[in-house]
């Protein structure tokens, strides 16, 4: 997969064009040197003047069926392509997005947002605009809340280099930014072209080799450590130097729940996925058990941590993150993830001899078909588990979609994909078209449960129109089933009206549907869309209401007493 070092130039010695560029045209000029090939949005009529030049540019313009699912597939464009981009109108659409942005910032996803506004010369005397809410900033308030940093390109003198320093910021902190775009600024051109000039990131050296003499200490002096790899692994390009580390030193490693599959999960380092007691309980003693743990780029957040029953005694810890170091109780500022890795892997640490009982791991699927059964959902893991290669991605949505899904083992790094912090339902079939737009050449496979997938389900539209052939499957158990867990009892508010789902194929006119209840109506549809490159499947998938995976029943033990 790409990442985002990968795709970034050097334009600081990038020269001029001959002929001057306007505002709309450097905006674009700069999102290709990120990377961003392709932009997924909606128009109206405050951006079409800059929709105009997105169509005439380079960039693949992605037109989606509605805003916020073109937020969630830039979304996962941009975990897999290192950056990505969404352009939408002026609240109505901007508006329509805070969700997905709020997702990606929690969980450092680099999106540039784009949105058109009333030209500067519309807003004298303050008229009642179409789609204005209250004043003329409205949005761009919303979205300082949403986003590390933001700019309005009101000034051609500036216009320029807030482009550069916006941009800079989403690739240096992954975290999504905002620009808006008055319509009746996308064509100016600038009398002035300053550029932004970045200062370096501030590294305290004294800090940074502390930090490491004193963990290089701790490592030589344990005897059972382990590394938790989190996230931000993925998201700052660190899976090679960790993989190094770990190499280097035999130190065994988990993951989070979050950052499942940053490592590749046949790793022969790879011990599984840490997830406190909702997790195996084998990973959990394993963990817990260690006289070093090294958190690298790790969010502690609640569904990482187990629903807080995650057992990691502070005095044993080394947590490291883009933003904070800490060493049990010893802070360290200025120590970025980025160097703090390359630096240990040049320290003299012992080599570890921990052993590895091959029971503690995620068994390997010993799948065999039993053709009458009815289909179950650690059954389907089970056989899924068996057409994973390194040219597929997972996309789970919330659920048991992502709580199964735990156990499949990703033959690559980076190839599952799940909103596991903010947990916002309805992102796998958006995140589809996001993530097979960056990579055509990897089959996606997306589980999504009923109540999710009625949410967002119409961007399948987007995704035929295209020519996109993901595996999309669908888990009808009538309701959500994850809220059936946490709070049991004959409630209907967790009921949701059954629809054919296989009908939309010819809604939308395109793509295979198959109605699934038996283990081998599962079988022969999924070797049927493996088989078929040209479209996209849509397996519909009836379980019983009361079906549920254990990392779910697990997790509903833990937390239906706050409920």
């Amino acid at each position: 997969m790409l990442s985002s070092s990968t795709v970034v130039q050097d334009y600081h010695s990038t020269s001029w064009p001959a002929t001057p560029l306007s505002i709309g045209e450097y905006l674009i000029e700069r999102l290709q040197d990120y990377g961003i090939a392709d932009i997924f949005g909606i128009p109206g009529d405050y951006v079409l003047s800059f929709y105009s030049l997105l169509e005439e540019s380079d960039i693949n313009v992605v037109g989606c069926t509605r805003e916020d699912n073109a937020g969630f597939a830039a979304d996962a464009y941009a975990r897999v392509n290192g950056m990505g981009a969404v352009c939408v109108t002026y609240c109505v659409g901007g508006l329509s997005i805070c969700n997905s942005i709020a997702g990606a910032f929690a969980e450092k996803s680099p999106i540039v947002v784009l949105a058109g506004s009333p030209g500067l010369n519309e807003r004298h005397n303050n008229p009642l605009l179409h789609h204005k809410v209250r004043d003329f900033r409205t949005q761009v308030d919303v979205f300082d809340k949403l986003c590390i940093t933001g700019t309005e390109l009101v000034d051609s003198a500036t216009a320029f280099q807030e482009i550069d320093r916006v941009l800079e910021m989403a690739y240096r902190y992954k975290r999504p930014v905002y620009i808006d775009i008055p319509r009746d600024m996308v064509n100016v051109v600038p009398q002035s072209t300053n550029r932004h000039t970045f200062q370096p990131m501030v590294t305290d050296e004294r800090a940074l080799q502390e930090s490491c003499n004193e963990i290089t200490a701790l490592l030589n002096k344990s005897d059972n450590p382990i590394i938790i790899a989190g996230v931000e692994i993925h998201r700052f390009d660190l899976q090679d130097d960790l993989i190094h580390f770990a190499e280097k030193n035999n130190i065994p490693i988990v993951s989070t729940l979050l950052g499942k599959s940053v490592v590749r999960e046949n790793h022969p380092l790879y011990v599984g996925l840490y997830e406190g007691a909702i997790g195996r309980e084998e990973v959990a003693e394993y963990v817990e058990s260690s006289d070093c743990i090294l958190l690298l780029g790790t969010l502690m957040t609640d569904l990482n941590l187990g629903i807080y029953t995650a057992n990691l005694d502070p005095r044993k810890c080394v947590n490291a993150t883009s933003e904070t170091l800490k060493i049990h109780h010893h802070h360290y500022e200025n120590v970025p993830l980025e160097e703090l890795i390359p630096e240990l892997i040049l320290r003299n640490i012992k080599c570890c001899d921990r052993f590895i009982d091959p029971t503690i791991r995620e068994p390997v699927s010993q799948y065999v078909i039993d053709y009458s059964a009815h289909i179950t959902i650690r059954r389907m893991i089970d056989r899924l588990n068996q057409s994973l290669n390194e040219n597929t991605i997972v996309i789970a949505d919330i659920g048991d979609s992502l709580f199964a899904s735990t156990r499949l083992q990703t033959q690559g790094r980076t190839e599952f994909l799940s909103p596991a912090y903010y947990t916002s339902m309805g992102f796998s079939v958006p995140a589809t078209l996001g993530a097979q737009t960056a990579l055509p050449d990897h089959r996606v496979i997306t589980i999504c449960g009923d109540g999710a997938f009625q949410m967002t389900c119409l961007e399948l539209s987007t995704i035929v129109r295209r020519g996109l052939n993901p595996i999309v499957i669908v888990l009808d158990n009538g309701g959500y089933g994850t809220e059936r867990a946490l709070h049991p009892g004959e409630w209907d508010y967790n009921e949701i009206h059954r629809w054919s789902y296989g009908e939309l194929t010819r809604v939308i006119g395109g793509g295979v549907a198959h109605r699934i209840r038996t283990e081998e109506a599962f079988d022969k549809a999924l070797k049927s869309a493996f088989t078929d490159e040209s479209n996209m499947h849509l397996i519909h998938v009836e379980l019983d209401r009361r079906d549920a995976s254990e990392t779910l029943t697990r997790l509903a033990d833990k937390m239906s007493s706050r409920v």
